[in-house]
């Protein structure tokens, strides 16, 4: 159980009652207050650091709302992150529009590299973002690759990996004619980590990089969450571009390998139909 006392003197809001909320799937989540916290044990830390730089990263392209963080620190052995607490609700079309175009703007924020200052996660897997030149090289090594190798330690051999290294070698075709700017993605769009406030969008839970846009659209896609409004608000600004459907198979193929990491076997079928497909 989290140092209570010592948390709240360190947030300046001693006397406030932590109540537990839901929303913590990874770490524990708390209201106090007026913000939100997740707590997890010292070794956190680290991740919860690359979350808050990721929302201020986000924050500052000015694209959509996120969260404002007020905090992330380590107090007597537990690592925390605050933010404003948001009260979110049903979302319409008109908020599911609104966060279309606010993403294709996102995407618009763009840097000469693939990658990001430092590693972070996605959900509890390492994910690195060391710098690339080479969107297919980045992908290849730091994204399906890494994935695949996890698979190996985990016990998933033969027929996956087999697959997987034969994907590998063909990855450059899904992008003949087609060179992604890096763009800034939130990493991680799945309709659990968006809400409504106030009929505004606001996105959360990142795990930020500049990589290929069409990954983000591909992870809408991969669990649902988002209506016919959002795709054709994003189409108006980010028209989608030739082969995108291939390219969404092979993006949604590295959640999917990853959730197979996380989860087990369950995800096992899911991967090899795309690889299937891919191949």
């Amino acid at each position: 159980m989290p140092d209570w006392a010592a948390i709240l003197e360190d947030l300046g809001v001693a006397g406030e009652t932590p109540r537990p909320v839901s929303g913590g799937d990874i770490s524990a989540a708390w209201r106090v207050g007026d913000l939100f916290l997740k707590t997890g044990p010292e070794s956190s830390f680290d991740m919860f650091s690359a979350e808050a730089e990721g929302l201020a990263e986000l924050a500052a392209a000015g694209a959509v709302r996120v969260p404002g963080v007020v905090a992330c620190n380590t107090v007597t052995g537990t690592a925390f992150i605050a933010a404003q607490w948001l009260e979110l609700g049903r979302a319409t079309r008109e908020t599911e529009a609104r966060l279309g175009k606010g993403l294709a703007r996102l995407h618009q924020v763009t840097r000469d590299r693939f990658g990001w200052h430092r590693d972070n996660t996605i959900g509890l897997t390492p994910q690195h973002n060391d710098w690339s030149d080479d969107w297919v090289t980045f992908f290849k090594e730091q994204r399906l690759g890494f994935q695949l190798e996890l698979a190996a330690k985990n016990g998933f051999t033969g027929d996956l990996q087999a697959q997987g290294a034969r994907l590998l070698k063909r990855l450059p075709v899904f992008f003949e004619g087609y060179a992604p700017r890096p763009a800034l993605l939130h990493g991680d769009l799945w309709g659990g980590n968006w809400g409504s406030c106030d009929g505004e969008p606001v996105i959360f839970d990142p795990a930020v990089y500049y990589g290929d846009p069409e990954s983000d659209l591909a992870m809408t896609r991969l669990f649902g969450g988002f209506g016919p409004a959002f795709y054709e608000a994003y189409a108006t600004l980010m028209p989608p571009a030739s082969g995108s459907h291939d390219r969404s198979d092979l993006y949604q193929l590295y959640h999917v390998l990853n959730h197979l990491n996380l989860f087990g076997s369950a995800y096992l079928g899911r991967a090899q139909e795309l690889m299937g497909r891919l191949l």
